[in-house]
């Protein structure tokens, strides 16, 4: 099992310029992320949640206040973060096992570990048997799994998921979340789901980071106390659902008509 990071955002600020004028995309950005904690950001388009994570896993340098892993602060990209994006980005030409081993390029550990290290994750994200396929042989959904793979086969402390699902149909994504869910609760590490799906969001988070946009700021932090497996027609579950989407404005008749993503 890898070691669970701890995670802390202090008063964060990100901005860029366009045409010579100064865009603020976040402002005053403060987040304590417990380790093992399963943390969902959600918020419409425009509110910075996938800068956010951009900068957490290093591909952006240029920000105002701290983000630090352990108490260190984060520079550069680094094995101890993982990610995922709504596109799999798998390399067509490579087979299952050895798009996952791309991401042990860096690592220290010898051949045999690597091996053996992709086959407990192809395993993990129910793949076996999968090992020589390529990505045109394989679903959407289990693309993803390669994906969900990758990021993990290193044993980061931390994953950061954005919008993994996004792209996936209704019940591929329900059992994806399901398998997400239980991977988390197996590898026991600190991991940040970004999405717009307000219902994925209480599913999967411990709490859930309510943003608002232009620029991003963090609105509020809404706890899930519900023990798991969670069961999506729960009162407890839909109030919790219904509080979130109220934030943004969807109405209850909105909600009944099954509107339970934010606008893009």
């Amino acid at each position: 099992m890898a070691h669970a990071g701890t995670l802390s955002i202090n008063q964060l600020n990100k901005q860029y310029t366009v045409k010579g004028e100064t865009l603020e995309i976040l402002e005053n950005v403060s987040l304590s992320i417990a380790p093992g904690e399963f943390v969902s950001i959600v918020g419409t388009s425009g509110c910075g949640k996938s800068t956010l994570l951009r900068l957490i896993i290093g591909l952006e340098a240029d920000y105002q206040g701290e983000i630090l892993l352990d108490g260190k602060p984060v520079s550069g990209t680094s094995l101890e973060r993982g990610i995922v994006f709504q596109e799999h980005r798998l390399f067509p030409w490579l087979t299952v096992e050895q798009n996952i081993g791309l991401a042990l390029e860096n690592s220290t550990l010898s051949d045999q570990e690597k091996k053996r290290s992709i086959q407990e994750h192809i395993e993990l994200v129910g793949l076996a048997g999968f090992e020589k396929a390529h990505p045109h042989q394989l679903s959407g959904g289990m693309s993803q799994r390669v994906a969900i793979a990758r990021g993990l086969v290193n044993r980061p402390e931390i994953l950061l998921l954005d919008e993994p699902f996004g792209a996936l149909d209704a019940m591929t994504k329900y059992k994806l979340q399901n398998e997400l869910q239980h991977i988390w609760q197996t590898e026991g590490i600190t991991m940040i789901l970004v999405t717009h799906d307000v219902e994925e969001a209480v599913y999967l988070g411990d709490r859930v980071v309510v943003m608002e946009p232009r620029p991003g700021r963090i609105r509020r932090i809404v706890p899930v106390p519900l023990a798991r497996p969670r069961q999506r027609s729960d009162l407890e579950f839909v109030r919790i659902k219904e509080d979130i989407l109220a934030e943004f404005g969807i109405n209850r008749e909105e909600r009944k008509a099954g509107i339970l993503e934010l606008a893009a």
